[in-house]
């Protein structure tokens, strides 16, 4: 008994021991500095820890198994790593993490056109992550930008609420949007292109303001946007996101992951949008926004390759039915002139990729192709459009001493035809056919770890317009670690389609009016960029980004909506245009889980004929973005407090008696949203847009002019075409729908969930 006795004492006093000596210890730092605070949790478990001020962390008592451990802390990239646990195993599991400084070191390509360090980059190039957009969830990559400083969705049509994006003042036009560095959003695309991109499948989106055409084509005019798209490989195994609002929008992101045979990882993405309501809350007679029904799918491969080559691939599928009008449209009105409606229906698909030859020099092969069919309806205004666009390219990326050079060769054919009268006289009835053959160079030299610099070249042959040289120079001045100077300039040239640029050529009821064979633009660009990075001595961040940025163009094209009300008369411009300003962004982290980012623009677009300068319509002098979050770690809730801020715009009037404001009001969108991570894998989000309640209709008697007769059937006019005024027209206006700068849609709640499987 007595020896029983002392083999359960021993045997306990074993177990004991065992039990207390599996143990997880650690310092978690950034390089050297140790980071107080840092959340270690393993996951699937309650075991939970927070480093002291030296950054250490320890678990005891850990039952032997096989775990994941995910360390995180504000304004760090987070990481997880594996672990196995056995008896009476005491383990040291050191992390390193980096900084995530509104990702100053992302690695970036569209500056360039090749892989580097953002901070290494003689080009700014501004970098936006899905975090940063999930802080304001939207249903398309449209409506995300507008908490972008300096970019802004423009709306364009007060009924099918149709829009463009402006970088810096400059219309959508002079901005190239891309996927994945090809020419997926161009022309009749620029319209309705930029719906229905997955959110769930985008890794980043870089935002280059200013001249980007030596590399990118002549559309790189005022700027560059390219969505970067999830690298299969390293995406969810399967992720979904959706949303729904009071207004009874309903979005829905799906992402799955597969593998097959180990040579090649898919991703396969499918985005739904619909918005079905009727809804007229300013009492007009027609829908405050816009009806739409939207698919989209997406399917991207990356296969494995020896010597690590690249071959990915990715296809896009995309159909639309929206509409706008009188709230008691219906389809079998479309086209008529009983019930007025815009109904436009959109079909598009999209193939690209990108082949890296199996050579000892570094040979990439990019393509891409796209297939874009409107089928529209304005009122009685037939739109049915078709473009096609393939496009090619072969980079050779090589080193050579201080010198990186990367040259290319590229060719672009455009296609394109509808059914408007003018588009039939300038091509003699034939659909435009457009071949874009170019050869550019750039060579980046470092001449100390300090002074960089980037000269580029670019020649395009066009088959309408002939020789088109677009030069770029870049200098990159790194004083220190933390105050880098950069200088960018060139030049570019824009071939404008005024039908797929320009939605006011299509709507309402205005004539269009070419006043002379329309020359190409052509533009010189200019930007000064400094970022100053702070460090305080208790862990608080500060960055700061300035850019002073100028463009002037020849030959620019100009709507005149003020001669004649009827009409809408397109002209070159006798004279010269400027774009110039001055924008700021700042980050700030706070060591308590605090961060702001802030950013303003202010800017001077103006035209300047015979010496006089004035100002064009719907464009704004100042703009200011801001997004503050704050996470209570305990109860696992981030809240998000994001907005805007715009200056008044000019904005189209009719005629002299037209009673609506020549100018918008400063005017603001403000948001608020409520996050809770507390479950595995799952976020809980809800919140409010639009808190407080703005829309374009206050201080205006209407938006629209004359919805009780959009047809223009009771409209008189004079011998010179003049609008007469009448007792039923006391305005002396016809119908239309240009008079616009803003979301007509007022507060609303939010609702969504969010599920990752890794």
């Amino acid at each position: 008994m007595k020896y029983l006795f002392f083999a359960i004492l021993t045997l306990l006093t074993t177990l004991s021991y065992s039990q207390e000596n599996r143990s997880i210890t650690g310092v978690i730092r950034n390089k050297t500095t140790p980071l107080e605070k840092a959340i270690i949790e393993i996951i699937g478990t309650n075991y939970s820890a927070e480093t002291d001020g030296e950054g250490i962390y320890s678990f005891q008592n850990i039952p032997q198994g096989d775990y994941k451990i995910q360390v995180s802390i504000f304004a760090y990239k987070t990481q997880r790593k594996n672990i196995t646990i056995k008896p009476t195993e005491q383990i040291q599991l050191d992390f390193q993490l980096q900084s995530d400084e509104n990702e100053l070191n992302e690695v970036v390509v569209s500056g360039t056109l090749k892989p580097i360090k953002r901070l290494e980059s003689a080009v700014p190039v501004e970098v936006y992550t899905p975090i940063f957009f999930k802080k304001n969830p939207t249903a398309s990559i449209y409506e995300a930008l507008q908490n972008v400083n300096g970019v802004r969705p423009q709306l364009n049509c007060g009924v099918c609420n149709t829009g463009d994006i402006h970088i810096n003042g400059l219309e959508g036009p002079y901005t190239s949007v891309m996927i994945d560095g090809m020419p997926i959003v161009s022309s009749l695309s620029t319209v309705y292109g930029l719906s229905g991109i997955p959110n769930s499948l985008v890794e980043r989106i870089e935002i280059v303001k200013g001249p980007a055409s030596s590399l990118y084509g002549s559309e790189a005019v005022g700027g560059l946007i390219n969505i970067i798209t999830k690298n299969p490989i390293k995406a969810p195994v399967f992720s979904v996101d959706v949303f729904t609002t009071s207004w009874l929008e309903t979005n829905a992101d799906l992402g799955v992951k597969f593998n097959i045979a180990q040579k090649a990882t898919s991703l396969l993405g499918l985005n739904y949008y619909n918005y079905s309501q009727t809804i007229d809350n300013d009492n007009d007679g027609f829908t405050d926004v816009t009806a739409q029904n939207r698919i989209s799918l997406f399917n991207k491969w990356n296969f494995v390759r020896k010597q690590n080559r690249l071959f990915t691939i990715a296809v896009r599928g995309m159909y639309e039915d929206r509409w706008g009008g009188d709230v008691r449209w219906e389809k079998k009105y479309r086209g008529g002139d009983e019930i007025y409606g815009e109904s436009i229906y959109t079909k598009r698909g999209e193939l690209l990729g990108s082949y890296q030859l199996p050579t000892t020099e570094k040979l990439m092969l990019s393509f891409s192709g796209t297939m874009h069919f409107q089928d529209s309806r304005y009122g009685t205004t037939s739109y049915i459009a078709n473009q096609k666009i393939a496009f090619a390219q072969l980079t050779w990326d090589k080193k050579i001493q201080n010198n990186d050079l990367l040259t290319g060769i590229a060719s672009r054919y455009t296609y394109y035809d509808d059914n408007t009268p003018t588009t039939a006289l300038l091509n003699e009835n034939s659909p435009e056919k457009m071949w874009l053959p170019g050869i550019f160079i750039q060579d980046e030299i470092t001449f100390s770890e300090k002074h960089k610099i980037l000269l580029g070249m670019r020649y395009d042959y066009n088959s309408i317009h002939g020789n088109i040289f677009t030069p770029r120079f870049a200098y990159k001045w790194k004083i220190n670690d933390n105050n880098i100077l950069r200088f960018n300039t060139g030049t570019g040239f824009r071939v404008v389609n005024l039908f797929t640029e320009d939605h006011a050529a299509l709507t309402g009821s205005r004539e269009v009016i070419l006043a002379e064979n329309l020359d190409p633009e052509k533009s010189v660009n200019a930007n000064l960029n400094y970022i100053k990075k702070i460090y305080f001595s208790n862990g608080t961040f500060l960055g700061i980004e300035t850019t002073a940025f100028y463009t002037r163009f020849s030959n620019k094209i100009i709507s005149d909506y003020a001669t004649d009300p009827n009409k809408i008369i397109y002209n070159n411009i006798d004279g010269y245009a400027l774009s110039q300003g001055i924008s700021c962004n700042a980050d700030i982290n706070f060591t308590n889980g605090l961060k702001f980012i802030l950013g303003a623009t202010y800017m001077d677009v103006s035209n300047v004929e015979n010496d006089i300068k004035t100002r064009p319509y719907l464009t704004e002098n100042f703009t200011a973005t801001w997004t503050i979050s704050y996470k209570i770690n305990p109860i696992d809730l981030t809240i998000d407090y994001t907005g805007n801020l715009y200056s008044p715009m000019k904005l189209p009037l009719l005629s002299d008696t037209d009673p609506r404001n020549p100018n918008s009001p400063w005017y603001s969108l403000q948001n608020i949203q409520f996050t809770y991570s507390g479950w595995k894998n799952f976020e809980l989000y809800a919140g409010i847009k639009n808190l407080l309640n703005f829309t374009p209709k206050q201080n205006n008697p209407f938006l629209i002019s004359r919805t009780e007769d959009p047809f223009d059937k009771n409209v008189q006019y004079d011998t010179n075409g003049k609008v007469l005024v009448t007792p039923d027209n006391p305005y002396g206006l016809t119908f239309d729908t240009t008079y616009v700068y803003g979301p007509n849609q007022g507060i609303r709640g939010f609702f969504g969930l969010r599920y990752n499987l890794f």
